[in-house]
């Protein structure tokens, strides 16, 4: 299926295809904050809109994980592995998807605090 999403204000908009069956709630001092549910697909299954001006570039800790975030609004709607390995994956805020109702999906606790 093919779900759209962006941030608030509309600026960072994107596509992303697949079976959206479950959510992560990881309890990381980011994702936590953020609040938000994951939805990991392969990388080349989002498909960016737009130009591209104005998405922000945040890591932390190990710096393996690229969380992207609108410039204008602050919404963070997603995240992806940093490099060019083949096998990248996106981590999908359904929070941030058009027509999805977040509290419908299983739920999967993810505990990043212990890595």
């Amino acid at each position: 299926m093919l779900y759209k999403g962006g941030c608030h204000c509309g600026n960072l908009a994107f596509e992303v295809e697949g079976e959206l069956t479950e959510v992560v709630s990881c309890n990381c001092s980011i994702c936590s904050r953020k609040g938000a549910l994951l939805w990991s697909v392969p990388r080349d299954k989002l498909r960016l809109l737009g130009s591209g001006q104005g998405v922000g570039r945040y890591t932390f800790n190990n710096h393996v994980i690229e969380h992207r975030f609108c410039q204008t609004c602050g919404i963070h709607p997603y995240a992806e592995d940093a490099g060019s390995q083949e096998g990248r994956s996106a981590y999908i805020n359904v929070r941030c998807l058009e027509g999805v109702e977040a509290a419908s999906l299983p739920v999967i606790n993810f505990d990043g605090r212990a890595m």
